[in-house]
């Protein structure tokens, strides 16, 4: 794999510092399936189509096991192949760099994934049919490119395997909603479940995955979750409460601990005055027998 070195820009000290569109319910899930993969013995490699700035790779190169390969694909603010991928990459990822990409990669990995500086067009020459696990495509919105992206995943993942579709219900991507509901009426995906941003599949049998997806998910308070029926599917259907917090995840090697707050101190009291006797009360107490001092300190107190 290749390395590279980290720049003098800020880096981040942890995931939520990375910039990028992942909310703790996705990382959650992502987070879900590839253990559920390792744990089942599943192996193959990994393939994310656009990655902006590296956030959800970051967390996908977290799960690479030994033996397996690691692919991102991007424009990094390269040349888009057509006009109307150049007006949506100029208006949406105009400060996309992959100098960025990396230094964000390498503040949390020791070196960089296999990284493809071109169009997501270029993948079904560079990874090989039948050889991934995961596959996240967040790419184009353009519904030719994302259709095209679908049938990449189709024909690289194991029988079993996973891919995610990012903004396939987002108002500004129509594009992605099109070609995903096309892929799951006509071309052989069978979802999941679906977050608020992300339609997670498989072209296997999803049924046994579904199951103990639920038996989790049931199990957690800050998730809301429904099944809905359409289309022959069985559709699961997530939602983050808004005490989701994400799983946890390591710190970059740039990370320091915040300096500890000291509490304030408690305020100083403010002694209360003494009432200085009047000079008459000094000359009685001065002059007068003792006896009658104290009858008059009596009678005094008696009239406070």
């Amino acid at each position: 794999m290749a390395t590279a070195q980290a720049t003098d820009m800020k880096q981040p000290g942890e995931l939520k510092d990375v910039p990028g569109w992942f909310p703790p319910l996705d990382q959650l899930l992502f987070t879900w399936f590839l253990a559920r993969q390792e744990t089942g013995g599943r192996r193959g490699d990994l393939l994310e189509l656009g990655a902006y700035m590296g956030k959800s790779a970051i967390l996908l190169g977290q799960h690479l096991q030994d033996g397996e390969e690691f692919t991102v694909c991007d424009l990094f603010g390269g040349e888009a192949p057509d006009g109307a991928n150049r007006a949506e990459t100029a208006k949406s990822y105009s400060s996309l760099t992959r100098r960025a990409f990396e230094r964000n990669y390498l503040s949390f990995h020791d070196e960089l994934p296999r990284v493809i500086e071109a169009p997501t067009s270029v993948i079904p020459r560079e990874v090989a049919p039948g050889t991934c696990r995961f596959v996240h495509i967040d790419a184009s919105h353009l519904y030719e490119h994302v259709r095209d992206d679908i049938g990449a995943a189709r024909d690289l993942l194991l029988p079993d395997g996973i891919v995610v579709l990012d903004d396939f219900r987002s108002e500004h991507t129509p594009g992605v909603s099109v070609a995903t509901w096309e892929a799951v009426l006509n071309r052989g995906l069978r979802p999941i479940c679906l977050s608020t941003q992300k339609l997670y599949g498989t072209w296997g049998d999803p049924e046994p995955v579904q199951e103990e997806l639920l038996a989790m998910l049931r199990d957690r308070t800050d998730v809301g979750l429904s099944v809905q029926e359409a289309a022959g599917h069985r559709l699961v259907r997530t939602r983050a409460h808004k005490e989701l917090q994400p799983p946890p995840f390591p710190h970059s090697r740039h990370y320091t601990e915040p300096e500890p707050v000291a509490p304030p101190a408690p305020p100083t009291p403010t002694p209360t005055p003494r009432h200085r006797p009047s000079r008459a009360r000094r000359l009685g107490r001065d002059l007068l027998p003792p006896i009658i001092t104290r009858a008059v300190r009596r009678a005094l107190a008696a009239r406070a």
